[in-house]
């Protein structure tokens, strides 16, 4: 009985869409109180989720004018899509044409009439989509005996990928394959794509459909591709495709050993006839990796590599070798080489007056002096050189302005944002947000961002106020939560509290529900076993994985990992902070490698580039975070060491009166 009346509770549902004197959603009384319903509509949209529809669609007509009515609805469609109709998902699909998750539900909709079969009401929902999935079942849908040219082309597309595509797919290719597009040279092209994407599995499968010989090849460089030797591609016979995948196994060998990459491409030199473009790309991948290792071959290799194979990595790289080895001369000269546009970014602007400077240049101090008008990690620490104050020209966004907060709260995506973030639903929040902020002005952005800076809403300025003038609103892109709590940790563990904030703002820009792709999580970017580790090695109870994304028990065991950190590295930030981000072992390694004598010079030597930048960052952020805190900020230099001067010895800042772009 429960089957046949699911959609009927499904459409009484979404009756409140419809019904007569309902106004859309959004169109809400100025006197509505939103924080007054808050509890009961929270309580109506769990009901959504998981009681019996019935049940919802009492505690709905209740909410039919509430602006986040649609989540209702939508909450309660998304759990029945295996069963609704395209006419119901289509019902609300046009009432909401604008809501951020409506895109979602097409999708979600779209496959489950896929899997049921229903090609009729896949048509009728489908409006296009880049999804592999979805587009295979869109030709599904439009399948007949005699399929045209355009739907042929279409399949053939899809099949023409380096990527294994959905199983859904499967059906779409057998039809072309029927139609005998699936040729021979084009599978092979298929392979080709394949191994660029080091696809291995799909090379193989394709050889399958191959003739013999073919076939032989296909799985010859499947198997050179997996662990590329001279060995494996002597039989091959000197052509286009046969030194194109052998290049590809140079350039993917080169990343991990270039010493055997120079070896293996000096013995298939021998075997096939490389052209100009070719050769170039191998020597500047050995070059390259050979000087993101430190290897002792660098400049030799560096000095095979053709000038037209050059690009900007690889001038930064030898930038850093030069520097590695303590060869200020070959480090200018490298600046001196890259393309002017390179050489004029603030980083290499730094190096070349920090070099210059040390060898008594007297040309370093114009240098300086110009970059350190600029609010960055290099123009601070360029200012710190020459004795200038940073440069900091903050702006304000104030909330007294009526007619700016009548116009976001006249916005139903700003009024329902700010509500799906009072209820706790963050994604749909940020969806909101998303969908929101390209169609505000200038001073909209700046004051929607104070909003919700002042509700708690913390990660908005970091994420929302990052080009152009907006950069100078340096209170809401960094913001103080949980002052009082960090202070009380840092001061327990002997931090710098300016240091703390600095790595949360660059580990989860004080998002507390922040997660990466490696399962870190919360406010400190914790991974599990770490905190459960550091919780045992403070004689703390392990409060549980979730509660990591809890900003109490989240800043006490990061913080508590900081000091460790800190303590593990001498009471050197620049090192605790690299270690926090890398590791200690990689730490370790570049310590035998690479002695610090100057800080500013190792942390640009650091091989991995996200700790590279993460070190300065920090360094930046911190310096911006004394001028909330203190007014006067910690020289770099000195917080990089873990010293801490008086506040009277502590560096200024000043605006100057003409102010580069902003880039801190």
């Amino acid at each position: 009985m429960r089957r046949h009346l699911l959609p009927v509770l499904v459409s009484c549902a979404l009756a409140l869409l419809a019904g007569p004197g309902v106004r859309p959603a959004g169109a809400v009384s100025p006197h509505t109180d939103l924080a007054a319903q808050r509890a009961g509509f929270a309580r109506a949209l769990e009901a959504a989720e998981s009681r019996p529809l019935a049940e919802f669609s009492a505690a709905a007509r209740d909410y039919a004018q509430h602006p986040l009515a649609p989540y209702l609805d939508y909450t309660a469609l998304r759990r029945q899509l295996d069963r609704a109709s395209a006419r119901t998902v289509k019902t609300f699909l046009d009432a909401h044409p604008d809501l951020p998750v409506s895109a979602t539900l097409r999708d979600q909709a779209l496959r489950a009439l896929a899997q049921r079969e229903d090609w009729a009401g896949f048509r009728s929902l489908y409006a296009g989509s880049a999804d592999a999935e979805l587009r295979c079942a869109d030709l599904l849908s439009r399948r007949d005996a005699t399929p045209d040219t355009a739907w042929l082309d279409a399949g053939l597309a899809l099949w023409l990928s380096g990527r294994s595509q959905p199983a859904r797919c499967d059906a779409v290719f057998e039809v072309v394959r029927q139609r005998g597009l699936l040729t021979e040279a084009r599978t092979l092209e298929r392979i080709a794509l394949a191994a660029t994407e080091h696809n291995l599995g799909l090379m193989r499968h394709l050889a399958r459909g191959l003739p013999a010989a073919q076939a032989k090849r296909a799985n010859a460089q499947a198997d050179y591709l997996a662990g590329p030797t001279a060995a494996l591609a002597s039989g091959w016979p000197d052509d286009a495709a046969s030194r194109r995948i052998a290049l590809l196994g140079v350039t993917r060998v080169a990343k991990a050993d270039p010493d055997a990459a120079e070896a293996l491409f000096a013995a298939l030199q021998g075997r096939f006839s490389f052209d100009a473009a070719q050769r170039g790309e191998a020597l500047n991948q050995i070059a390259l990796w050979s000087a993101a290792s430190y290897l002792p071959d660098s400049a030799r290799r560096f000095a095979a590599v053709p000038a037209e194979a050059w690009d900007a990595r690889l001038h930064e790289w030898r930038f850093r070798e030069a520097l590695a080895r303590g060869d200020d001369r070959a480090a200018l000269a490298a600046i001196a080489m890259m393309p002017s546009a390179q050489r004029a970014e603030p980083r290499w602007r730094y190096f070349e007056a920090r070099l210059r400077e040390r060898a008594g240049d007297t040309a370093a101090r114009a240098i300086l002096d110009a970059l350190s008008a600029e609010p960055s990690y290099y123009g601070f620490l360029a200012a710190e050189r020459i004795g200038a104050p940073y440069a900091l020209c903050p702006r304000e966004a104030s909330l007294e302005a009526p007619a700016l907060r009548r116009s976001l709260e006249a916005r139903p995506g700003f009024v329902r944002a700010m509500e799906l973030f009072a209820l706790g639903r963050i994604g749909w929040a940020r969806r909101e947000w998303d969908a929101l902020k390209s169609s505000l002005s200038p001073d909209e952005r700046r004051v929607a961002v104070a909003l919700a800076d002042a509700a708690g809403w913390h990660d908005r300025g970091p994420f929302t106020l990052n080009a152009g003038d907006d950069l100078a609103y340096y209170r809401l892109r960094f913001p103080l939560p949980f002052e009082r709590q960090i202070r009380r940790e840092a001061r327990a563990h002997g931090l710098d509290p300016s240091w703390v904030v600095a790595l949360i703002r660059a580990e989860s820009a004080w998002a507390p529900d922040a997660r990466s792709h490696a399962n870190a999580r919360g406010l400190m970017q914790l991974l599990p076993s770490t905190a459960r580790m550091e919780a045992t090695r403070r004689g703390q109870r392990y409060p549980g994985d979730a509660e990591l994304f809890d900003p109490k028990e989240n800043l006490s065991l990061g913080i508590a990992h900081l000091a460790t950190m800190l303590e593990r590295h001498g009471g050197l930030p620049f090192l605790a902070t690299a270690a926090y981000n890398a590791g200690p072992s990689p730490v370790a390694r570049w310590l035998a490698q690479r002695p610090v004598a100057d800080v500013d010079l190792w942390i640009e030597t650091i091989p991995y580039r996200e700790t590279r930048e993460y070190v300065a960052r920090i360094l930046a952020f911190a310096t911006v975070y004394d001028w909330r805190l203190e007014g006067r900020a910690v020289p770099i230099a000195q917080r990089a060491l873990g010293q801490r001067p008086a506040a009277a010895e502590r560096h200024p800042f000043a605006c100057p009166t003409t102010l580069p772009g902003s880039s801190s």
